[in-house]
């Protein structure tokens, strides 16, 4: 381990560093005999807090460089815990809320606020809540253009403020900008200096692979993957398995993902690298693919587009209350009537998406069906969208609309007995099985880009193999 003078010359913090010639040249006998006594309970007191903290964060490792520093300019040596982290890694203020370093920070005789922006606040109100005067507030806006940043604070976000312990003096200041920028505004000498820094984000590689018994969200709940992830996996695979109706108990996935770190905290998922969703015994796999334009797409191991002309449901995850049938008593009516389409029961107001891309013919009331949307996909195919509650903002008739995009929500106009979209798929107008149906295959990989995708999907096919081997062993336990 470092001695405490080779850690004052490597350790460098950004913030509040001060002349150590002009310290050393004016500090007073009395000061140094009493930072004698500070230094005695520092060091018998520090290595039982800093054991605390790493116990209750053990990913995370104590700033050293501001901790050495703040030590410095009160003449206290300090015995700091080993660390794996690299001294420059460790640069974020949210690591400051500990009892080992609140107890250093004491040593300045300030303090810190951690302040939550509110509706209708600004930079002023915020000083003024803590009990900053205005000078301060010019202070802090008069050290450089990136200060600026500080005019666009927004509800939630947070600033961290460093200030005497009387509340009259900004010592520092942090807010951060985005998940790897954030501002510091911090005593450079005499004066106020700030300036922008940027975090490098660390992606790392993670996989899960599961089996289903109830539900997709309960299966990758069980190994560890979000809410958020398990609906990029759905919507992966949303253009060949209807999610709402096709899941059955023992269907299986693997996942291979990003997670990206800052500071060594994960911060959130990053992509989906490759997937594979066994359903029903039939593999469907998909590989992500960036070419040489850094464009990013999905296609089988074969070079397909995992992207069809078609999703094969209008809804995410809800429950179909009734199948394509041709022969089927109708609840109001009580008669016999062919139900050419599949209805999917869902709550008042669920968005409801076109399917495909293509030009709305029909926006309004239409007999039993109630509000409808009819969508025209080229000269071939059409889909029908019936007993809307209302519909989205935007498209009309003659209207033009994406896949996926939102164009009405679920209802129970028409003949309905409660809350529910009625989905229909046509072929040159002839109602067909919308479950069922073969839908068009999306544009294939271009053939100039054959090579480099078999040479980045080769060995994320073989991890997905590997994980599709280890899920079969543990099934067979």
């Amino acid at each position: 381990m470092n001695s405490p003078k080779t850690m004052q010359r490597d350790f460098k913090s950004p913030l509040f560093e001060h002349k150590e010639k002009r310290q050393r040249k004016h500090q007073p006998l009395l000061v140094g005999g009493l930072s004698l006594v500070v230094t005695a309970v520092l060091v018998i007191t520090l290595p039982s807090i800093a054991t605390a903290t790493r116990s209750l964060l053990p990913k995370k490792s104590p700033p050293t460089d501001i901790i050495e520093t703040l030590s410095r300019q009160n003449n206290i040596v300090l015995e700091l815990p080993e660390t794996n982290q690299a001294p420059e890694a460790v640069d974020k203020f949210s690591d400051y809320d500990t009892p080992k370093q609140e107890a250093v920070l004491a040593t300045q005789s300030g303090k810190w606020h951690t302040q939550t922006i509110k509706r209708g606040d600004s930079l002023s109100t915020v000083f003024e809540r803590i009990g900053l005067p205005p000078t301060q507030l010019y202070a802090a806006m008069a050290t450089g253009d990136v200060a600026k940043n500080l005019k666009q604070v927004h509800p939630g976000d947070q600033l961290k403020i460093y200030t005497s312990q009387d509340n009259q003096q900004l010592r520092g200041l942090v807010y951060q900008l985005s998940e790897t920028r954030r501002l510091e505004i911090a005593h450079n000498g005499d004066i106020l200096t700030s300036k922008v820094i940027e975090t490098p984000i660390d992606r790392r590689i993670a996989h899960a692979t599961g089996t289903i018994s109830s539900s997709l969200f309960l299966a990758s709940q069980r190994v560890g993957l979000s809410d958020n992830l398990t609906m990029e996996l759905a919507n992966l695979f949303g253009w060949d398995i209807d999610f709402a109706l096709d899941i059955r108990e023992g269907d299986q996935f693997s996942i291979i993902y990003e997670e990206l770190y800052a500071h060594g905290e994960k911060l959130r998922d990053g992509n989906i690298l490759a997937a594979e969703f066994i359903n029903q015994n039939k593999s469907y796999r998909a590989i992500r693919f960036t070419n040489d334009k850094n464009q990013a797409n999905y296609f089988t191991p074969e070079g397909d587009s995992v992207r069809k002309a078609f999703l094969r449901t209008p809804v995410d995850f809800s429950r179909i209350s009734s199948r394509f049938s041709l022969h089927r008593k109708h609840p109001k009516l009580n008669t016999i009537r062919a139900h050419k389409g599949v209805d999917y029961a869902a709550k008042r107001g669920t968005p409801v998406r076109a399917t495909g891309d293509g030009k709305i013919i029909l926006r309004g009331n239409k007999g039993g069906y109630g509000r409808t949307i009819i969508i025209q996909h080229g000269s071939k195919y059409s889909t029908l969208y019936a007993h809307l509650n209302n519909y989205a903002r935007g498209p009309r008739t003659g209207s033009t609309v994406k896949q996926g995009q939102v164009i009405g929500y679920v209802g129970s106009t028409g003949l309905a007995t409660g809350p529910h979209l009625h989905y229909e798929f046509r072929v040159n107008g002839t109602h067909r099985n919308p479950l069922t149906v073969k839908l068009p295959d999306a544009a294939p990989l271009p053939k100039k880009d054959r090579i480099a995708f078999d040479s980045a999907a080769f060995p994320l096919l073989t991890q997905l193999d590997t994980l599709k081997r280890t899920s079969l062993a543990l099934n067979n336990q």
